[in-house]
């Protein structure tokens, strides 16, 4: 799995004061953690910064850049802000993160990629929005996207496609379509193209006790239709577990077990089973319930885990 680590975020409010501060030792120690836990890339995301972009973007790259040699992911809607962090950056192969089917981002950010060579994400977003099907988002990628980068000739091999990721609690009918699009979206073109997706946006608006599990499960299912790339934490150490447990097809222990069987399942167009559970363990219990939000069977409430 190839992670790209989500810890600078605007966001957060240690990150918020940090930039403020200009505080370069907080977001070398970052960034140097997030590879050391296994991140491969770092995501950055500063927000648009309208007023001072010329300034931040260029100084955070020079800042990460001091203690890592991974790509970084410029996560902006502010173009002007992604070319001021191109030009600054020396090391790794960068990502653009993001473009959509909007017509004004598409238009600008692929010609950007293409000039600085990097490559760069492209969301599954229309101008009215992010439809729930998965038919439609990767008709998105085929029709608007993939063929937009071919019309300028961008190397293919560049470009990963984001049929984005929403939250539970509130967008939880989109949550079994999403698995169907990354799973669709590998037969969608020749060569298949790289996917990628924000896994922890799926939990969202959830009690912070709940969303590693939320991000687990899911996990566990995208990685059963074949996701190989996330924009996630990794310092969630049981999340690493997972990963390692699939990647692996380790069973050697009931979690592991059960990771594998929900992935599994996935990837046959199953889906779990009661009995694929030791109900009586609360863990298992806690993952089977998970499932069945994540699966739009049973209606999301904060309280789930307790019913």
């Amino acid at each position: 799995m190839y992670i790209i680590g989500e810890n600078i975020h605007i966001i957060s409010e240690k990150v918020k004061e940090a930039l403020k501060d200009r505080d370069r030792e907080f977001f070398m120690d970052l960034a140097v953690k997030q590879v050391e836990a296994g991140a491969k890339a770092i995501d950055i995301n500063l927000g648009p910064r309208k007023k001072d972009w010329a300034e931040v973007f260029p100084w955070m790259v020079e800042t990460v850049e001091t203690v890592v040699d991974v790509p970084l992911s410029i996560d902006t809607t502010n173009v002007d802000g992604m070319e001021a962090a191109l030009q600054k950056i020396t090391k790794a192969q960068p990502i653009l993160n993001s473009t959509s089917a909007e017509p004004e981002r598409l238009e600008k950010v692929p010609l950007l990629a293409k000039k600085y060579g990097a490559k760069v994400i492209a969301l599954t977003l229309r101008p009215e929005g992010i439809p729930i099907e998965a038919d439609a988002r990767v008709n998105i990628a085929i029709e608007t996207l993939i063929p937009r980068m071919m019309e300028i000739d961008y190397p293919m091999e560049n470009l990963i496609i984001d049929p984005l990721v929403l939250t539970v609690s509130g967008c939880q009918q989109y949550c079994p379509h999403l698995i169907e699009t990354v799973r669709t979206l590998q037969y969608a073109w020749d060569p298949a193209p790289n996917i990628s997706v924000g896994l922890s946006n799926v939990s969202n608006a959830v009690p912070n006790e709940n969303r590693p599990l939320i991000n687990r499960v899911y996990l566990a299912m995208l990685m059963g239709v074949g996701l190989q790339m996330m924009i996630a934490n990794p310092f969630d150490e049981e999340q690493n577990d997972v990963i390692k447990w699939i990647e692996t097809k380790d069973t050697g222990n009931p979690l592991a077990a059960v990771y594998n069987k929900i992935a599994e399942r996935t990837a046959n167009s199953e889906e779990p089973c009661m009995e694929d559970f030791d109900l009586s363990d609360p863990e298992q219990s806690a993952i089977w319930k998970t499932t069945q939000i994540l699966l739009n069977k049973v209606i999301y409430a904060d309280s789930y885990l307790m019913n």
